[in-house]
C-alpha cells in the first residue's frame, strides 16, 4: 500500500467533502426550517445531524457499489488497474472543469430547498430536509471511492469514516455560523465554482495515482 497515494487521496477526500458541505442548500434549509417552527439551536443542529447521515449513508451505499466492482476488475487486470483508475480520475477532472468552464455546472438546487416549512408539523418538516439530502448522494465523492478501490476494503472503510466525519461536521459548522448570526462568511460563489474545484482536486489525485502506484 503506497501511504504517500493513501494520504492524498484521504486528504483530497476530507477537502471534497467537508467543502461540498459549504454549498448553500446543504446548511440554508436547516437554518429556515428552524426559525420558521422556532426550534432551539440544540434541536436545528441535531436535524442537522441526522439529515446528513442519510446523505452519507446513501453516498457510502453508491461507494459500495463502485467498490464491489473495483476489486472484482482489479483482481482481473492486475498491474493495470492504478492506470486505468488514475486514467478515469484524470477523465473525470477534465469533465468537471470543461462542464464549469462550459456554463454547464451541476446546480445543487432543490425542491426542498425553496420550500416553506412555516405552518407545517415538525414531522413534515424534518421528513422534507431528510428527504432532501438523502436521496441526492454527493456525487463529487464518488470518485474517490474510485481512487480508493486499489486499497480495497480497508480503503472503503476508511474513505466512510472520512465522509461521514467530513460532511457531517461541515453541515454542522455551516448550520452554526448562520444559527448564531456569522454574516461574514460567503459561501454561494464555492456553489458557482464547485466543478473546476473538485475537477482539479481529482486531478491532482489521478496524476498522483499514475505516479506513485505501481
Amino acid at each position: 500500500m503506497n501511504e504517500t497515494v493513501l494520504t492524498t487521496i484521504a486528504f483530497t477526500g476530507f477537502t471534497v467533502a467537508f467543502f461540498h458541505a459549504a454549498i448553500p442548500t446543504h446548511w440554508l434549509p436547516f437554518v429556515a426550517a428552524g426559525r420558521a417552527q422556532r426550534w432551539s439551536h440544540s434541536k436545528t443542529l441535531l436535524i442537522t445531524a441526522l439529515a446528513g447521515t442519510g446523505h452519507v449513508l446513501t453516498t457510502a451505499l453508491l461507494g459500495l457499489i463502485l467498490t464491489i466492482f473495483g476489486v472484482a476488475l482489479s483482481s482481473r487486470v492486475g498491474t493495470w488497474f492504478p492506470r486505468i483508475a488514475g486514467a478515469l480520475l484524470i477523465a473525470l477532472g477534465l469533465f468537471y472543469i470543461w462542464r464549469q468552464l462550459s456554463g454547464h455546472a451541476h446546480s445543487h438546487t432543490h425542491l426542498f430547498s425553496k420550500s416553506r416549512h412555516g405552518g407545517t408539523s415538525d414531522w413534515v418538516a424534518i421528513g422534507s430536509l431528510f428527504a432532501m439530502l438523502t436521496f441526492s448522494p454527493c456525487e463529487a465523492f464518488l470518485p474517490i471511492y474510485v481512487s480508493g478501490i486499489r486499497f480495497g476494503w480497508g480503503g472503503f472503510a476508511l474513505l466512510t469514516l472520512i465522509l461521514s466525519t467530513a460532511a457531517v461536521a461541515g453541515m454542522l459548522v455551516f448550520t452554526s455560523l448562520a444559527l448564531f448570526g456569522i454574516r461574514g462568511i460567503r459561501l454561494g460563489w464555492f456553489e458557482r465554482y464547485e466543478s473546476v474545484v473538485m475537477g482539479s482536486l481529482l486531478l491532482l489525485v489521478g496524476v498522483m495515482v499514475l505516479l506513485f502506484e505501481k
